[in-house]
């Protein structure tokens, strides 16, 4: 199911045009945080790879970590691990100058590395 707030953004016409029927794959068109305008592709649910992902772009920068977590909040839970990742130059893909991409494995939980590393958590 497509929260509405997404449906809403979702782009109907031209080459990345879609409909609900198309669920979580498709592009959208949504204002960030900070008021810039964020183009999100989904793949949505891709069965044959085992992945989910989106890639973030805005028109004039990168989008922000506060930008990402808006968009991660729209097709995950707060609950999901979902990753950016840094591959090696070899396998870049430019596309866009600002674009970021979310990913989300299918299968499994997905391995992360033990917080205390990051540093220790606050106290609520």
């Amino acid at each position: 199911m497509v929260p509405y707030s997404l449906e809403q953004n979702r782009v109907r016409d031209g080459e990345y045009g879609s409909d609900a029927s198309y669920g979580l794959a498709g592009c959208f068109r949504c204002i960030s945080p900070k008021g810039v305008l964020l183009v999100i592709m989904s793949s949505g649910v891709d069965h044959e790879h085992g992945w989910e992902h989106v890639s973030v772009s805005a028109e004039k920068r990168a989008p922000y970590w506060e930008e990402m977590c808006f968009v991660k909040k729209m097709f995950w839970t707060e609950d999901e691990c979902v990753v950016q990742y840094h591959p090696p130059k070899s396998e870049y893909v430019d596309f866009h100058p600002h674009c970021l991409h979310l990913w989300k494995l299918m299968s499994g939980a997905f391995p992360m590395p033990p917080s205390l590393l990051v540093g220790p958590k606050r106290r609520s």
